[in-house]
């Protein structure tokens, strides 16, 4: 039966699980808002999140065992200073960019990387050191209390976190809102927790009041902490697959999502030649494809007479925005399509006369699908014979840097392969115009023909487009550059060599000190707790792998990538409950979990290979539980094996946490940007056969 301290301190434990999901799922979206990120953007704040966890949870041990003993009122006091910081923390993530930084300016690798390290450092560390703090506490009643059943009360809480952000929160609430809801039952544990402690209740009371009133104040400022320095927030709303706001400066509005400006009510140049270079060339056009749109398009279609406009934006929100500002209007034709694009063309049996893209360039997963060969063969089948697809990508002025070469080159080898003529015109953005039918450059005059005016390219055109000029870039295309493909993508390599490149420096030596330092912390640790490192390595690594995999052939559905990360986490529960029922099996429960996460990557890479855009979410859902599940089951066993005290409790977690940390760092940035997700797979089944191999070649059951 359990005692009254053991149930309020397990209470706080699953408090602070949901708090701490809930926590991080908001601070990597206030980050990728403020920094206009990526996928490698969110792999530093996982890194940054996961090595502070591990440093503060072997904190815990040196802290306790040499100058404060544990004891449960200071466990409260901790869990309410954790509430705190957690406001505290996304309103300096937003205040404290354009104090660090020059306001609009772009920031480069390393100062995102510092950037994140220190606005997240002291909740993160304060998080490490309360959950093997919870332990200690617990042994200062109960000597022997197993190690084992915090790490799985722990997982509860994280998957009631995650189940709680993915589909509650994340529909109905704004960020320090959501920040206040999931610390509630948090105060509510550590208020029990002091429950006993008469003496200490005033304070107690005081403490809360003013942590409440922290939290209460977040909420009120709110939006004040979202306006612009220039112009005004004239509307906000956060839905599930990101931030909108739109500020106005005079008459423009402009919309931005998470941080990004993506569309603008006075951008006629933009949207002329986003439109009329492509429909230039068609003599008769009557159905037309937008995958995202361009202020002032629908103005530009109109002059065209048009049967029908199938418009695909993925939120409905910013339609809404679009139409409410003016950004966009009703045309005759014109159905709205709230979907992914290309999940519309792959179950769309329609025809089009021209498929106009017009998103933003390949820095994200998300986007880069609609620049690789399987997308570009979607297009070429939904096109009539002569029928035109155009993209963009950002332009150049005078001088073309090897990395926009290379982007340029890749993408023009990519579709070079489905359509037989492709023409590229420069410009503040490069048109990349592809048909199966001979194209002419001479826009203003084709559109003469047709009788139809402009004010940007009549006026403009020529002496921006020289034949020249036209002719000098497409000659710089590079045929030996890769193509641009599903499992490989070239292009994210090649736009994180240009973010470095924009800086003038190079990842290589964060790579080489982070290698350093993980070389001597593996020399320094037992066998159990490098197969923790290597679990924690490949649960995380899978994790991205599911991840990235799902945006490329699905598309970023924000419900389906929540069920995806709480599955993640969902497998951990049963896995350690497991684990800790065989724990005396040792050596062979860890062989034996090894070898099934091997076998389960292989199958992973078979089926990518023979039809990844074929899969169902199933197998996305199914393979994620299966790997944390096989993971969760390793914990309690290793723990077991190192002899399950204090010492042993606090570096089993840290090397969870820091295989955690490397697995998402180094798939994220180096595995699947330069040598794919198959191969990042690979690699992942490699770290494991070493873990095999520790285990397989000792010859005692426990390991030393």
């Amino acid at each position: 039966m359990k005692s009254t301290n053991e149930r309020v301190i397990i209470q706080v434990v699953i408090a602070t699980g949901i708090s701490s999901v809930v926590t991080q799922l908001l601070t990597i979206r206030e980050f990728l808002t403020q920094f206009q990120g990526n996928e490698i953007v969110i792999a530093l704040i996982l890194f940054n999140w996961l090595i502070l966890g591990g440093i503060g949870t072997l904190l815990a041990r040196i802290i306790t065992h040499r100058l404060w003993k544990a004891t449960i009122t200071r466990l409260g006091w901790l869990s309410l200073f954790l509430s705190a910081f957690s406001a505290l923390q996304i309103l300096a993530v937003r205040g404290l960019r354009d104090v660090v930084f020059l306001h609009g300016s772009s920031v480069g690798f390393y100062p995102t990387w510092l950037y994140t390290f220190f606005i997240i450092t002291p909740y993160c560390l304060l998080l490490g050191f309360v959950l093997p703090y919870s332990l200690f506490v617990l042994r200062n009643e109960t000597l022997d209390y197993p190690g084992a059943r915090i790490y799985i009360t722990d997982n509860i809480g994280d998957i009631s976190g995650g189940a709680l952000f993915s589909f509650a929160l994340v529909y109905l609430v704004t960020p320090l809102q959501a920040i206040f809801l999931a610390h509630l039952p948090l105060l509510v544990a550590t208020y029990l927790l002091f429950l006993g402690k008469r003496r200490h209740r005033p304070i107690v009371f005081v403490g809360l009041g003013l942590v409440i009133a922290v939290l209460v104040a977040g909420i009120f400022f709110e939006k004040a902490s979202l306006k612009p320095s220039e112009g005004k927030l004239v509307y906000y709303r956060e839905t599930r697959y990101g931030r909108i706001a739109v500020h106005q400066d005079r008459e423009q509005f402009t919309l931005f999502e998470d941080g990004i400006p993506v569309f603008s009510n006075q951008n006629i140049s933009i949207a002329e030649e986003t439109i009329h270079y492509p429909l230039a060339q068609l003599d008769d056009v009557e159905h037309i494809l937008l995958v995202s749109a361009e202020g002032g398009v629908m103005e530009e279609l109109q002059k065209y007479a048009l049967r029908s406009v199938d418009y695909v934006e993925l939120d409905p929100e910013v339609t809404s925005v679009q139409f409410r500002f003016g950004m966009i209007k009703e045309i005759p034709g014109l159905q709205v399509i709230h979907q992914d694009g290309r999940a519309f063309l792959a179950n769309s049996k329609k025809i089009y006369d021209a498929i106009i893209v017009n998103l933003p360039e390949p820095e994200t997963f998300q986007i880069n699908r609609f620049y690789t060969d399987r997308f570009f063969e979607l297009a070429k089948d939904h096109l009539s014979k002569n029928g035109v697809l155009s993209f963009s990508m950002q332009g150049f002025q005078n001088y073309l840097a090897e990395p926009q070469r290379q982007k340029f080159s890749s993408l023009y080898n990519t579709v070079s392969a489905y359509f037989k003529y492709v023409i590229l015109l420069p410009g503040q953005k490069v048109f990349f115009l592809c048909s199966n039918r001979p194209m002419n450059t001479d826009i203003p005059a084709a559109l003469a023909s047709k009788g139809i005016s402009t004010g940007y390219i009549s006026g403009f055109y020529y002496g921006n487009l020289t034949p020249e000029r036209i002719k000098r870039l497409n000659q710089r295309i590079d045929p030996s550059t890769p193509t641009n493909l599903d499992n490989s993508p070239y292009l994210i390599r090649v736009m994180f060599s240009q973010w470095f490149s924009k800086y003038q420096t190079s990842p290589l030596g964060f790579i080489i000190a982070i290698v350093a330092l993980i070389f001597i912390y593996l020399f320094r640790i037992s066998r159990e707790e490098f197969v923790l490192f290597s679990t924690g390595c490949m649960t995380m690594g899978s994790e991205i792998l599911v991840i990235f995999a799902f945006q490329i052939f699905f598309g970023y559905i924000y419900l389906q990538i929540g069920i995806i990360i709480t599955v993640f986490l969902a497998g951990l529960l049963p896995g350690a409950w497991f684990g800790n029922k065989l724990c005396r099996q040792g050596k062979q429960v860890l062989a034996l979990t090894d070898g099934l996460l091997v076998v389960l990557l292989g199958i992973f890479i078979f089926a990518l290979d023979k039809g990844g855009d074929r899969l169902p979410v199933l197998f996305f859902l199914i393979f994620g539980l299966v790997v944390s599940l096989a993971c969760g089951f390793q914990f309690p066993v290793a723990l077991h094996l190192r002899g399950s005290d204090n010492v042993a409790a606090t570096r089993t977690f840290s090397a969870d946490l820091i295989g955690a940390a490397c697995g998402t760092l180094f798939t994220s940035v180096v595995l699947i940007p330069y040598f794919g997700i198959i191969w990042a797979a690979i690699g992942l089944i490699a770290l494991k056969l070493i873990s095999l191999m520790l285990i397989g070649t000792h010859k005692n059951p426990i390991l030393t």
